[in-house]
């Protein structure tokens, strides 16, 4: 992978403030969602498989939370317990 490659790239913008966050076979595993947040502010709500992964400035931030979120969902959920050899 390319040291310039960013998941916001791997987004797709439709409607306009919201970024479906696809995989390498198309498949969309999070989205980005701009919200208004108090009177004046705006975020972006940043969900990975309908679960809150964070709030976000940008969509940039918020594709990097649900990325990540992608990533740790791949790892080994804390491994095998390891009794060396006690008990």
């Amino acid at each position: 992978m390319p040291p310039d490659w960013h998941p916001i790239l791997d987004a797709v913008e439709d409607p306009p403030g919201t970024f479906h966050v696809l995989d390498s076979q198309g498949r969309e595993y999070g989205i980005a969602k701009l919200r208004r947040v108090g009177e004046d502010r705006l975020r972006y709500r940043a969900e990975y498989r309908g679960e809150l992964a964070g709030w976000a400035t940008s969509a940039r931030v918020a594709c990097e939370r649900i990325h990540a979120a992608y990533l740790l969902a791949h790892g080994p959920q804390g491994g095998p317990l390891a009794s060396w050899g006690e008990g």
